[in-house]
């Protein structure tokens, strides 16, 4: 028993020491699992880390410029996590986001940015980035919020930033270019995409429609082309949506003025048109603002507008909306700015500006502008209740009686008060001068009498005052000199007399103009002048100005144009106005200077356009050097002392000039047998010119000159530096640019000082042959003027902000583009395509061949303008066409062939005009003459009505567009002609009745027109020019065959 006991003892001693073993090694093991595993993580911790910290460091590798130091925080010596700019999750501390917003820091953006896996916001706004956008963004899956606003990245979007978590993307305000990604539509989460102010080309893709959760649309500021998609009317969360300056055309889908959570719609300045709808505003309570300005909308204000209450903004102005004004319109209480301008909207009569009255409950109203619409009636005691927040009043450009409201002064906070071109009458009131806040003043072209009160000098914040144009009588007050912040004044075609204030002369805040042209000033020119040195423009001419010119007028450095002509100054001309180093235009001309012509002004004026000298007393010899060289460019009649010059001018040679031993040796005098001769071949020849002189002058005066009655340029628009353009064109920004050529770059602009649209062309003078493209266009334009060809505004020539040389001409705002985009439009427009039907096509064939037969009969010189085409043709507001780059013109000196009639000048070198227009004797080096125009607009003819450009790929060899028409006629036209008139044709037939036989007739006529018109295509670009008809007759023949088909059309009508 005791064994027993005893064994079983020891048994279970042995299982207890061999548990106890197990419990030490498995404490032990648990132990050493427990040292172990720490590590392990933290392992897999810090190599995740590592790749985190890599990649930010390879970023700021490629930083460039950190003025600031921000990141030299991002070393070794902290935690990434701690760096400037970083957040990393507490967890894991991974980063999850990169802000480096408004550091300015430049560089490109490293493609180890789609090494941070965990990144969930990239900010980058406000920098100086530039390069693409790396393509390996697309790895950040888990990426909520891109924004790269505000930098220089280019190229294009990547395709594959389709991130299935993105909420926001913005890359407003870079260089990115090509289209707008489609696979943008397939990130369905996508609240916010801004893509603004970019170069983007294309259409807005359909797809961004599928995009259920969007509320920020922004795409603003590129190129964008078509119409916009219907899709888009789809997104019912749509809360801000902003499609402006683009080239976007066609009607706007119904569908997007029903989004009632709309609150800021903004589709100014493309090309869209349609009407409102008729309940538009019943649906939209949350509507702020409503932006649809300059485009070509139509049609009346439905009055349910008025139920938008919460508008703050509406802004309609320049378009084609017609009708009156509601009268409910005042129930828009929120309303702080309010743009109908440029519409033909109100009425004439004596009830045009009721509805003003309304207005007065809108009590936030801070901007008002109805100008260029179709206001009558006088201005009602009402009116100076509006808000006395206004700060901006625009009523000019209308049909306004009566005179100023007395009350008128309660509007105390306005800035800019603008009554001009109107038919206001009565006396400027003295009160204005009680709107001490005023900083433009603008009441030009009105009936206005009496004296200009002397109150207005209490507006000493005033930088523009306009009075142009008024029956203002008195002196100029002295008063104006306090008004220090003046940058332009214009008191000219008034009854102003006495002497120009030396307080006026004083005001050396003067940079844009001074025009005092045509009173009845007198005295002399103060030598104060000398304190407007940043004047651009100083017009004094047409007065009754004495004594002589100052000589401190030459340190007007930055005078651009100077007009003293019509005074009776007198004196020497001072040498001291060599210093006129930007001057372009000086007249001096129907004055009584005296003496010679200062030897400097030969080679002083860099910039000149034209110096004109003529009529005074002037005497000596005319230098022959400098600009003096070039007969165009200075005129010296009508002062019978001068000698010498070159020989175009005539002028008999200088007495005592001694000629050089060299020149005289060898001389002997001429015998009778020779003299006599030569002295009746001079007879005979004055007696041919006298002959020639007598016909041409007959002949100019029978025929009836188209040639508008417009004033100069230099009457209506001062000149204009480069800064006034550099800000009229944003910056010449990318989004203004809307035509590239050989020699230059043409921008659409605002000129601040009108508040008008322009063309800016900014030569190219790195080009090779674009100095001599501007001086042509110059000499061609410089005395056209005609209602068919672009209307140049002014010139401006100087230097840029880096001093390099510069050179722009301004021209007139075509808003409908050239005939290129409505004949080719791209493929981007095939949905909404531009149409003209027959008629419109042949208005416009019509207008280009008055415009030639005025360059080539009704001009002094004739001028041959050798680049027609259709994109050399642009269209107006009325689809009215204008001729426009006289880049390629010469003017000629006529020989007449009398055996042909035709007027031709010497040979040109070098082929001229575009490949397809050019006529064949232009290539082969031939007489240039007024018929290659014939030929390039036969051409023309031929692809307005066929579709067909003349380089088209089926024309080769032998077989061109001529050959192609000709085949054709005459009973073969529906076959070759335009698709577009094919279609009209079979509409046109289609409302007829019914009838067989009256369809055929319309179709007849149609088909006869046709024919008709394509005939004198194939006779005007003949090969041969002696079988070229003349671009008068065929403007006689394209008029009868416009006036016969409507004709016929209206007889058609009434028989119908």
């Amino acid at each position: 028993m005791l064994n027993l006991l005893s064994n079983s003892t020891c048994e279970m001693s042995f299982r207890f020491q061999l548990s106890y073993v197990f419990l030490c090694y498995g404490l032990y093991f648990l132990n050493f699992v427990a040292l172990i595993k720490p590590t392990t993580v933290s392992s897999s911790i810090s190599s995740s880390n590592g790749t985190d910290e890599q990649a930010l460091l390879a970023i700021k590798f490629q930083i460039e410029s950190d003025p600031f130091q921000f990141l030299t925080s991002w070393n070794n010596s902290f935690h990434f996590c701690s760096w400037h700019g970083v957040r990393c999750n507490t967890m894991d501390q991974r980063v999850t986001a990169l802000n480096l917003s408004s550091l300015e820091v430049g560089g490109a953006l490293s493609t180890s940015i789609g090494n941070l896996t965990f990144l969930e916001e990239l900010i980058l706004d406000n920098n100086l980035f530039h390069g693409t956008i790396p393509r390996e963004l697309s790895q950040l899956v888990h990426l909520q919020h891109i924004s790269l606003y505000n930098n220089s990245f280019h190229g294009e979007i990547p395709g594959n930033l389709t991130y299935p978590a993105i909420r926001i993307i913005n890359l407003e305000r870079n260089n990115l270019e090509g289209e707008i990604p489609a696979e943008l539509g397939s990130s369905k989460n996508l609240l916010e995409l801004y893509l603004s102010n970019n170069q983007f080309k294309g259409t807005i893709p359909r797809s961004l429609g599928d995009l259920a959760d969007l509320r920020v649309l922004s795409v603003s500021d590129n190129f964008l082309e078509g119409s916009i998609p219907e899709e888009l009317g789809k997104l019912s969360n749509l809360e801000f949506l902003k499609l402006s300056s683009n080239k976007l055309s066609g009607v706007v889908p119904m569908q997007l003025f029903k989004i009632s959570s709309i609150q800021y719609l903004n589709l100014a300045s493309n090309h869209l048109n349609g009407i409102f709808p008729s309940d538009f505003g019943l649906n939209h309570s949350r509507l702020h603002t409503f932006v649809v300005a300059e485009n070509q909308f139509f049609g009346s204000l439905p009055l349910s507008i008025a139920n938008a209450s919460g508008i703050v903004i509406l802004d309609i102005g320049a378009n084609a909306l017609s009708g009156p004004i509601p009268m409910n319109i005042g129930n828009l209480k929120h309303l702080q700015r309010l743009d109908f301008s440029k519409n033909p909207l109100g009425s004439t009569d004596s009830t045009g500006l009721n509805f003003l009255t309304s207005l007065t409950n809108c009590t936030n109203l801070r901007i008002l502008h109805l100008n260029a619409n179709n206001h009558g009636g006088a201005l009602s005691s009402s009116f100076a209740n509006l808000s006395t927040k206004l700060t901006s009043l625009r009523l000019d450009k209308n049909y306004i009686t009566g005179g100023i409201p007395d009350n008128l002064e309660n509007l105390v906070n306005l800035d800019n008060l603008a009554m001009s071109q109107n038919m206001l009458t009565g006396r400027i009131p003295t009160f204005i001068g009680k709107l001490t806040r005023l900083e433009g003043l603008y009441l030009s072209g009105n009936k206005f009498i009496g004296e200009i009160p002397g109150s207005i000098g209490n507006i000493t914040h005033l930088s523009v005052l306009e009075m142009r144009g008024n029956v203002l009588d008195g002196s100029i007050p002295v008063s104006l000199g306090n008004c220090t912040r003046l940058q332009g004044l214009d008191l000219s075609h008034n009854r102003l007399t006495g002497v120009i204030p030396e307080e006026v002369f004083g005001l050396s805040s003067l940079t844009y103009n001074l025009n005092l042209a045509h009173n009845l000033l007198s005295g002399p020119l103060p030598s104060v002048v000398v304190k407007l040195k940043n004047l651009g423009s100083l017009d004094i001419s047409n007065n009754r100005l004495s004594g002589e010119l100052p000589v401190s007028i030459g340190d007007c450095q930055f005078l651009e144009f100077l007009s003293l002509q019509g005074n009776v100054l007198n004196g020497q001309i001072p040498e001291s106005l060599d210093g006129l180093m930007s001057i372009q235009l000086l007249d001096l001309s129907r004055n009584n200077f005296y003496g010679i012509i200062p030897q400097t002004l030969a080679s002083s004026f860099h910039y000149i356009l034209y110096l004109n000298l003529s009529f005074n007393f002037l005497g000596g010899e005319v230098p022959n050097e400098g600009l003096f060289r070039n007969s165009t460019a200075f005129s010296v009649v009508g002062n019978e002392k001068l000698c010498g010059g070159i020989k175009s001018l005539q002028l008999p040679e200088c007495q005592g000039k001694i000629s050089s031993p060299k020149n005289n040796a060898g001389f002997k005098p001429l015998s009778k047998r020779v003299l006599i001769p030569l002295c009746i071949g001079f007879l005979i020849f004055l007696m041919l010119a006298y002959i020639y002189f007598c016909h041409w002058w007959t002949r100019k005066m029978n025929i009836s000159s188209p040639v508008t009655s417009d004033s100069s340029p230099g009457d209506q628009y001062p000149k204009l530096s480069y800064t006034e353009l550099l800000q009229a064109t944003d910056g010449f920004s990318p989004s203004n640019l809307i035509a590239t050529g050989r020699y230059s770059s043409v921008y659409k602009g605002i000129l601040k000082y009108r508040e008008e649209t322009v063309a800016v062309k900014v030569i190219n003078l790195q080009q090779r042959g674009s100095r001599k493209s501007f001086i042509a266009e110059c000499e061609a334009l410089r005395n056209i003027r005609h209602r068919n060809i672009l209307k140049i505004i002014t010139s401006c020539s100087g230097t840029d902000s880096k001093g390099s040389e510069f050179k722009a001409l301004v021209y007139e705002f075509m808003p409908n583009g050239s005939l290129e985009s409505w004949l080719h439009p791209s493929s981007s427009n095939l949905q909404q395509p531009k149409k003209l039907n027959l008629i419109q096509r042949l208005n416009v064939a019509i207008d280009v061949a008055t415009a030639f037969v005025y360059l080539h009969h009704c001009c002094e010189l004739q001028v041959i303008h050798r680049d027609l085409k259709p994109s050399n043709i642009l269209l107006d507001d009325q689809l009215c066409a204008h001729l426009g780059d006289f880049g390629s013109a010469r003017s000629l000196l006529l020989a007449i062939d009398r055996s042909t009639h035709i007027r031709i000048r010497t040979r040109t070198i070098g082929l001229v005009g575009t490949v397809g227009y050019v006529a064949l004797e232009c290539g082969m080096g031939g007489p240039t003459s007024t018929l290659v125009d014939v030929y390039s607009y036969g051409i023309l003819l031929l692809e307005m009505f066929t579709g067909k450009r003349p380089t088209d790929s089926m024309f080769k060899e032998d077989f061109c567009l001529h050959n192609y028409v000709k085949m054709a006629l005459p009973d073969q036209v529906m076959r070759i002609a335009d698709p577009k008139l094919s279609s009209e044709c079979q509409n046109v037939s289609g409302m007829m009745a019914n009838q067989t036989q009256t369809r055929s007739r319309g179709t007849y006529r149609f088909e006869k027109c046709l024919a008709s018109i394509l005939h004198i295509g194939v006779k005007c670009s003949a090969q041969s020019p002696r079988g070229r008809m003349d671009i008068a007759a065929a403007l006689m023949e394209l008029q009868a065959a416009r006036d016969g088909f409507l004709i016929a059309d209206e007889k058609a009508n009434k028989d119908d």
